[in-house]
């Protein structure tokens, strides 16, 4: 018996000083981002009063956007993390600030985004707050989501055009991968309510994506175009990834964290395995690098791989990392992992790797450095010719998540 004890108390006092080594790991990480978060803070309340950090300048400044981007959440979002991890009050005045700027929004139909701009912000404030006033506008903003749905097409309208980068075709009804992360605020709305017709677009909306934007070796298509009047298929495109055939390595990571989401709310089996197919394909691709920060593009400069004619992706010749399609597949994982049963272990050490690369120099900037955003190499889009190996606000936000998910783990406390 004695052997077997001692061989136990070894076993759990390695466990423990991992537990300890993780946690150090997370508590230096979100000590770093409070330092950068405030020089930020600093930085844009100087700015206009309605503006949100998005990324920086090719002179290293921070570029902001209105409110009506797809992108002004994801600020709040973060301080409301950073608040949760450090409780510092001067950071929760500065999360209620930025997060009730963006209040006009909860009636705002102009693109599908609004889970992006209202979840991530007001989402999380209610989450930690509790004030029904946050509850309120997240049911409207879940209603002015729901206008963009079609029963015909069974999808949730994304942009209002996309025009290929083939030719000059126009496409009046087009759905991005990137609309699963929308579906979390109509699940929200449908609990706070009672009013299932908010779940069932979500549900809807999770099944036609399932069906046509992931291919049948859970890669992923970046556009789906449907005919409005038959709610057919018209056309498969990439936006934003290097060839319609491709797989743009941030609309995979959508996808992953999308499909666990929707697992979460519905505990329908076939959002898991459409999860883990996904984050199958994601991290066991031979073209994943070591450190686990994919190429902004799967099969970028790949042979059977060809941009659109007037894509700026034909004059790319190098494969730029993208490293918030990393931390939002971390973050995604982390969560699936708890679904997954004897896979999950495996996916919970993928996103420990993703997550311990993103806090290395290699991708973590210097303080007062980068903008004041905390992640380096991340790519907006090479086929626009916009942001490219530039921080991103939302690469900071997913990476903040993905740590709080991390520390929260069984085991990890």
């Amino acid at each position: 018996m004695k052997p077997l004890f001692f061989s136990l108390l070894f076993v759990s006092l390695l466990a423990f000083k991992e537990a300890g080594t993780e946690q150090d790991f997370v508590r230096e990480n979100f000590s770093y981002a409070k330092q950068q978060l405030d020089l930020m803070l600093k930085d844009a309340e100087s700015q206009k009063k309605l503006s949100f950090p998005r990324t920086i300048n090719a002179g290293g400044k921070m570029v902001s956007t209105n409110m009506y981007d797809w992108t002004p959440g994801f600020f709040p979002g973060s301080l409301w993390y950073l608040y949760e991890y450090t409780k510092d009050k001067t950071l929760s005045a500065e999360a209620t600030a930025w997060t009730e700027k963006l209040e006009p929004l909860k009636t705002f139909t102009g693109h599908h985004d609004l889970g992006f701009m209202m979840y991530c912000s007001y989402g999380n404030a209610y989450r930690l707050t509790g004030n029904p006033a946050y509850r309120n506008v997240l049911i409207q903003a879940a209603r002015s989501l729901s206008t963009r749905f079609s029963p015909v097409t069974g999808s949730i309208k994304s942009w209002n055009v996309f025009k290929s980068w083939h030719g000059n075709t126009t496409y009046n009804y087009p759905v991005i991968v990137d609309n699963m992360m929308n579906l979390e605020l109509l699940f929200f709305a449908s609990k706070a309510t009672g009013d299932t017709s908010f779940r069932h677009v979500a549900v809807t909306h999770a099944l036609t994506a399932m069906k046509n934007q992931v291919r049948p070796d859970y890669s992923t298509y970046h556009v789906v175009c449907y005919d409005t009047a038959t709610g057919k298929v018209v056309g498969r495109e990439t936006a934003q990834g290097y060839a319609d055939n491709s797989t743009w390595a941030r609309g995979q990571a959508w996808a992953i964290y999308g499909f666990t989401m929707v697992y979460r709310e519905t505990k329908d089996p076939r959002f898991l395995k459409t999860a883990m197919g996904l984050a199958e394909w994601y991290i066991y691709h031979k073209n994943l690098p070591a450190d686990m920060i994919p190429y902004w593009d799967f099969n970028a400069l790949e042979p059977g791989y060809t941009p659109g004619e007037r894509s700026n992706a034909l004059k790319v010749k190098d494969k730029p990392r993208d490293a918030s399609a990393a931390a939002i597949t971390a973050s995604a994982l982390l969560e699936l992992s708890g679904y997954a049963g004897i896979k999950g272990n495996a996916y919970k050490q993928a996103a420990e790797k993703m997550l311990h690369s993103l806090g290395s120099a290699a991708y973590r900037a210097p303080v007062g450095s980068n903008g004041n955003f905390l992640l380096m190499h991340c790519v907006g889009s090479i086929p626009h010719n916009s942001e490219i190996d530039v921080p991103l606000v939302y690469a900071d936000y997913y990476y903040l998540e993905a740590l709080t998910r991390y520390r929260d783990l069984p085991g990890k406390k």
